[in-house]
């Protein structure tokens, strides 16, 4: 049996990890325990054979920046070397896209992180500390997935679901993103207890998303249909280069696919699918029940 424990108590993608392995019975153990407070240091973790780490500050506005830092850097780093400590063999650490400092854009094997938000930063400057106490004994993964969607999830794709379900006509554009079905980043993450593996990652669906098709498949999981045009986009290209969050719904932002393959040259040089389920089936599963 693998014994995970999970940081974040009410975390959405480490509640979702429980709820996947909870299918194959009897071999998963999983606990969590809060970091908000110092009661963490007391608690052992020498029965423990893995450590998700996914509690984070992520974006909250008026808080000092020097708490992303306190919380992002300074608390993982101090919660891993403890974890080796204790003789915990893997720490997963969940990481984040933004820190390429970027909404826009194609990201390969070359592309040279550069972080410019506290959150990011504060990310990016874990994942160095981590990846620096590293050794034969204590393995670290460090994920750094696109956007994350599913059924209760926060976020961009949430505002995306709500113009779906409202607008008349939505813009017919003919971009890209990179996204992860939370039942695939949560397969994932299995895959990476199940082989000890280290490193960096860059989890994502097989294919990228259209935001146009997006919207017209979570039109239909809500039995409606969406007409869309080219006639807005003229204003889409002005939004995104003034807008962040219009960059972030509109614009093409993807990870290069060979990057994204969870290679098994560590595990019988095969490649691992993690893809549970197809594009259209994600979205039907996101919504189902939405509504209501």
């Amino acid at each position: 049996m693998k014994r995970v424990l999970i940081t974040g108590v009410n975390s959405y993608i480490g509640t979702s990890f429980e709820k996947w392995v909870s299918q194959y019975k009897d071999m998963y153990s999983i606990d969590f325990i809060s970091l908000k407070n110092d009661g963490w240091k007391k608690e052992s973790f020498s029965d423990y054979d893995v450590i998700v780490h996914v509690a984070a500050i992520v974006h909250v506005k008026g808080i000092d920046k020097s708490k992303y830092f306190e919380v992002n850097r300074d608390l993982t780093v101090e919660l891993a070397l403890k974890a080796k400590e204790e003789g915990v063999k893997q720490f997963i650490f969940l990481s984040t896209m933004g820190v390429y400092g970027t909404e826009t854009g194609y990201i390969n094997k070359d592309t040279k992180p550069v972080p410019k938000t506290p959150y990011a930063q504060s990310k990016y400057e874990a994942e160095q500390l981590l990846l620096e106490i590293q050794s034969s004994t204590f393995y670290v993964a460090v994920l750094r997935p696109p956007l994350v969607y599913g059924k209760g999830c926060p976020g961009n794709y949430t505002r995306l679901a709500n113009m779906a379900i409202k607008l008349p006509v939505f813009p017919n554009l003919e971009n890209e993103r990179s996204m992860i079905f939370i039942n695939n980043l949560s397969e994932f993450i299995k895959i990476l207890t199940d082989n000890n593996q280290s490193g960096i990652y860059f989890p994502q669906n097989k294919d990228y998303v259209n935001t146009t098709e997006l919207v017209r498949l979570i039109a239909k999981a809500h039995r409606r249909e969406i007409k869309t045009s080219k006639v807005f986009n003229w204003a889409v290209a002005v939004g995104i280069k003034m807008s962040g969050t219009l960059r972030k719904v509109f614009g093409t932002f993807v990870y290069d696919k060979k990057i994204s393959r969870l290679r098994t040259g560590l595990i019988n040089g095969k490649e691992v699918d993690y893809e549970t389920v197809s594009f259209e089936e994600s979205i039907i599963l996101t919504e189902k029940n939405v509504g209501d």
